[in-house]
């Protein structure tokens, strides 16, 4: 029986779907979420996403652990005993902070477009990267694409008088953040409980100093900003099982295409919500970047096809 007739496939096909949309919709409306807190500094607020979310993952995990879920906790502790775990996941952890960083900035900054940018050129830039380390080849469409999407981000840094570095900083982290994950072992939420176990300690410490100070938004914060600070964690790994759960049902070729409902809603939030400036060179940057992007998704739609085709002929 053709499997897309299956009627369980369909509806696990559809669950997929909908925790796929679920997931990029919480990523893109993020900026709104964390416009509220007003009263905290960027590295606070990626401090307290830090410790809450360990908090969080660590209330939620060794109940799934006990349950046998990910092979329980004596396949955990097999892999915590490898040191290239570790290695993988110190550097993810790095990689992750700065990126959470750069983007806290932005929004704390206002600019949310630059934190969108940043999002719609960081596929391009994985593919760069696989050319770069890991000796990938590139067809005409897609050498193309990057193209179209270089030319974009120069555009606007001669329009607005140097380069987008928090586009730049955030779609570079998240790029080499992909990257090392190629090598990772680990389920999603447990490779996150262990990057934000390795940040946990000096996020605290931080934390800890801002509270010495008298100055910590939980203490001179009102009660909403209070209430969003210790949902960080919550807010922050919600999305992430979703996507879990999304991967595991839906083709990568569509979640490839699903990834975009974030920038694009980021895009929306800070061209037309928080009404950041969008002048013509800005306006014209996205264009070519949307641009690669459409050319990019096109020449791999064409490269999987000719690929099947192939097999099949074999």
């Amino acid at each position: 029986m053709d499997k897309s007739s299956d009627p369980s496939h369909r509806l696990e096909l559809r669950i997929g779907l909908v925790c796929a949309i679920t997931a990029h919709t919480m990523w893109g409306l993020f900026p709104i979420y964390w416009r509220q807190i007003d009263g905290a500094d960027s590295m606070e607020l990626v401090s307290h996403r830090i410790v809450w979310s360990f908090v969080t993952l660590g209330l939620i995990l060794p109940v799934l652990l006990a349950r046998g879920w990910w092979g329980g906790f004596a396949a955990l502790g097999y892999q915590l005993r490898q040191a290239a775990v570790w290695r993988t996941y110190v550097i993810a952890a790095l990689m992750i902070a700065i990126n959470w960083l750069a983007f806290i900035w932005a929004v704390n900054n206002d600019r949310v477009l630059e934190a969108s940018l940043g999002y719609y050129i960081n596929p391009l830039l994985n593919v760069l990267l696989g050319v770069l380390v890991l000796g990938e080849r590139l067809d005409r469409g897609q050498w193309i694409a990057v193209a179209l999407a270089a030319i974009g981000v120069s555009v606007m840094a001669i329009g607005s008088g140097g380069l987008p570095w928090v586009s730049v900083a955030m779609a570079t982290s998240f790029a080499m953040y992909g990257l090392v994950k190629k090598r990772a072992s680990l389920p999603v939420l447990l490779g996150l409980m262990l990057e934000v176990t390795v940040l946990f300690l000096p996020a605290a410490i931080y934390l800890g100093y801002r509270v010495s100070q008298g100055v910590s938004t939980l203490q001179v914060g009102t009660a909403t900003e209070a209430t969003l600070i210790l949902g960080a964690g919550v807010i922050t790994v919600a999305p992430l099982a979703f996507f879990a759960a999304a991967v595991q049902r839906v083709d990568l070729s569509l979640m490839g295409i699903l990834q975009y409902i974030g920038p694009t809603l980021q895009f929306i939030v800070g061209a037309f919500l928080f009404e950041e400036t969008l002048d013509p060179s800005r306006k014209l940057g996205f264009v070519f970047v949307w641009a690669g992007l459409a050319t990019f998704l096109l020449a791999s739609q064409l490269r999987r096809r000719r690929a099947n085709l192939v097999a099949e002929a074999s």
